[in-house]
């Protein structure tokens, strides 16, 4: 039988682990917890858009708590994945004004043309994974997807959807992290 050698327990690059020690000043050792949600954040964006049960438990060692702690959290949010993800994770509102403005006949499209589904696999390019989300507060501008910290407003053309999908197709790579001072971290250099 061939010897095998476990995988590497993932690590944060050093950028990210100065970042962190940031945040974690911001509050007192005994409520370290507090900094959970934003070294949460880092973890993802550091490991290929979601956190894995290895990644989680290496965020649990760094701030000092049981796996579990982070566990709770990391299923109760859904701005975390849990799974992997596509280079963009287009996030649908499916609220009531959304879905009056056809929210549900843009997912639909999104997912035919696309070929991801939503709360399924990223399409087969990897570019896109399809979320659908709670109320992203812009109604007035409906049907709306959030990619990352933009949104694409008044989705009810075609023309609309497909400038998005360009857009997004032609970025060489993700935005850079504001503790991203020298480039993107290792793992994420080629998404």
């Amino acid at each position: 039988m061939e010897p095998t050698t476990a995988p590497a327990k993932p690590q944060f690059s050093e950028a990210a682990k100065a970042e962190i020690a940031r945040i974690c000043k911001q509050y007192p050792e005994e409520r370290r917890k507090s900094a959970l949600l934003p070294v949460l954040h880092i973890a993802q964006a550091e490991f290929g858009g979601w956190v894995s049960p290895e990644v989680q438990d290496l965020v649990a060692e760094v701030l000092g708590l049981a796996p579990i702690e982070v566990y709770e959290v990391s299923t109760f949010y859904t701005m975390f994945n849990l799974k992997p993800v596509g280079k963009h994770v287009l996030e649908i509102c499916r609220t009531g004004p959304c879905m009056l403005r056809g929210s549900d006949e843009l997912t639909a499209h999104l997912e035919r043309i696309t070929g991801a589904k939503v709360g399924g696999a990223p399409s087969e390019d990897g570019l896109f994974t399809l979320k659908e989300v709670e109320c992203l507060a812009a109604c007035g501008f409906a049907p709306i997807v959030q990619v990352r910290e933009k949104y694409y407003e008044q989705l009810d053309t075609q023309e609309a959807v497909d400038a998005m999908l360009l857009e997004l197709r032609n970025q060489v790579h993700r935005p850079a992290l504001p503790w991203e001072e020298n480039g993107l971290p290792n793992a994420l250099a080629n998404n």
